[in-house]
């Protein structure tokens, strides 16, 4: 079997480039390893807690023994499913702020500055947030209209939503209009990838409108390794049903597996450090060290409130409760089930010359965790925190040459001096904004950390035991230019050392975003399709991005 183009992974990447090659008349194979994404616990955005806690969707991988982190090991889930990590994720929709591309560029990334990408973000999507947003005319310079991706914003139903987005205008910060428009810095409502109440995967949004052309298909199959011949991909070896057989490329093979197993391919397939690789007795055919190194994630701490009222979600936290708001979501397609919960959020600057956002906030109306267990005090709420640019830096290695073995990951979490004061800057400025009058009516008391978690000492402790990942993982195959001995990819997403070989998933993000990742690993499809097709990209935004006129003199 053959094609113009092999695509690997049918995630946020992998959809979005492999519709724009075949809308262009390509022939495409994309390559997945999952299943159907058909069922309520993909598609009700209320079920979130589910599908990355199911084998039937997620890889399951694990970090190793995190050194920092009192030798815990954190869930890595990823997604094995049409979609890939879209179909399983908590559909909250960010782009990144605006200096984090510009960074990239200033890294090597040419080409991906704010003013490159922002085209590639409007073209992707379907904006429905305009009115909540103040936009007079419907819409926005900022912000795409027609795209496949439907991006939409909760009703905020719940007054706690509100309370949140008014505690923080109380403690002195900005409100924002869209933090994905002119202004991220601020509190405000939060968009997602959900429509008429259901989940709007990359699946939904690109893979299911290329395969109804006749030149794109999929395979479901497991991938093992790049085939190369003279130094070119010219195919890639995977298993499908039982069997080993080589999928062939005509033009070029994309790797969009996720940052995980991207890196897995590339060393299995060759490409990687030398060293490593000739531990596991692989042939090197391009000796690049930065393959599977500078792994990045964003870690989130949970601080809890219990709640003087009955108006939370764990009214509906027993099996009488979830069926209603099962059959409310299933025959009338609303309810509690059709949203995710996470309506509003923050994004603030932790200290005076800061320039720009580095904190996020999800603000959820019940006290729970991502795996789906309650806390037992009842009625809750929490915020979901952390620091947006931690320095740590990880890493993925292969644990054999088998390609059935997971690989070894490590994000040596918590390993430098910073994170540690970033952290607990996190804890006292949330419970500052907590204490704002807005709560009042709402908050009973603290009970994760707890009031006396108070020290530098105490709070350490509890990050220590209570710090988990927001599940973006990146940064395994950073772009760079190609006399950067530790880029893996060029600004085109090219593999540098071999022909025929590209990566368009969030591997190649020089330095993590801020936010969620689903929006910018989609981008870098879609901004890749438009190199692998020889295009010229699309014309540069002239938009200027708000920043907070005093950040070099105050905090908010």
């Amino acid at each position: 079997m053959e094609a113009d183009f092999i695509v690997v992974g049918s995630g946020s990447g992998g959809a979005a480039v492999a519709c724009r090659l075949a809308e262009a008349g390509a022939q495409v194979l994309v390559v997945e390893a999952g299943g159907s994404d058909v069922g309520p616990f993909i598609q009700m955005p209320g079920a979130l807690s589910y599908p990355m806690n199911m084998a039937r969707y997620d890889w399951g991988f694990r970090t190793e023994p995190e050194p920092h982190l009192g030798g815990r090991e954190l869930a890595c889930p990823r997604g094995r499913v049409i979609g890939g990590s879209s179909s399983i994720n908590g559909m909250v929709y960010v782009r990144g702020h605006a200096r984090d591309f510009d960074h990239w560029s200033e890294r090597g990334a040419d080409g991906w500055a704010y003013a490159d990408v922002l085209p590639y973000f409007k073209r992707m999507e379907c904006w429905h947030g305009a009115a909540d947003a103040g936009a007079s005319d419907g819409g926005s310079p900022w912000r795409g209209q027609d795209g496949p991706l439907h991006v939409s914003r909760g009703g905020r139903e719940n007054p706690l939503f509100d309370a949140f987005i008014e505690a923080g205008r109380q403690a002195g910060y900005p409100v924002t209009a869209d933090y994905n428009g002119a202004q991220q810095e601020g509190f405000g409502a939060m968009e997602a990838t959900i429509w008429k109440g259901r989940r709007w995967s990359t699946a939904q949004a690109y893979l299911r409108p290329a395969l109804k052309r006749a030149n794109c298909r999929l395979i479901r199959a497991e991938a093992r390794r790049v085939v190369f011949d003279a130094g070119r991909a010219v195919g890639v070896e995977v298993r499908r049903r039982g069997a080993v057989e080589v999928l062939r490329a005509r033009r070029e093979v994309v790797l969009a597996a996720s940052s995980i197993n991207t890196p897995k391919l590339l060393m299995l397939s060759g490409i990687g450090p030398g060293a490593h690789l000739a531990e596991h007795g692989i042939p090197v055919l391009a000796d690049r060290p930065g393959v599977g190194q500078n792994l990045q994630d964003h870690l989130e701490l949970y601080l809890q409130y219990a709640a003087r009222q009955p108006i939370t979600l764990y009214k509906y936290w027993n099996l009488f409760g979830k069926a209603w708001v099962g059959a409310q979501w299933l025959f009338l397609g609303r309810g509690p089930g059709a949203s995710n919960q996470f309506e509003a959020a923050a994004f603030i600057r932790s200290a005076a010359g800061v320039d720009y956002p580095d904190i996020q906030y999800h603000f959820l109306p019940i006290a729970v965790r991502y795996d789906g267990k309650a806390v037992a005090e009842g009625h809750g709420f929490q915020t979901h925190v952390g620091p947006m640019r931690s320095k740590s830096r990880g890493w993925v290695k292969l644990a054999s040459a088998n390609p059935e073995d997971a690989p070894r990951i490590r994000f040596n979490y918590m390993s430098h001096p910073d994170d540690w004061t970033e952290f607990r800057t996190c804890i006292r400025l949330t419970r500052e904004i907590m204490g704002q009058p807005a709560f009042a009516p709402y908050l009973r008391h603290e009970i994760q950390p707890g009031a006396d978690v108070q020290d530098d000492a105490a709070l350490d402790d509890f990050i220590r035991d209570h710090v988990e990942s927001a599940y973006h993982p990146c940064g395994t195959a950073r772009m760079g230019r190609a006399d950067d001995p530790m880029a893996v990819v060029d600004p085109q997403g090219r593999v540098i050392g071999v022909e025929g070989l590209r990566v368009a998933d969030s591997s190649i993000f020089p330095r993590i975003t801020n936010g969620n990742l689903n929006a910018p690993s989609i981008m870098a499809g879609e901004k890749m399709a438009d190199h692998i097709l020889g295009r010229d990209p699309l014309p540069r935004a002239n938009l200027e991005p708000w920043v907070h006129p005093d950040w070099r003199v105050a905090q908010r």
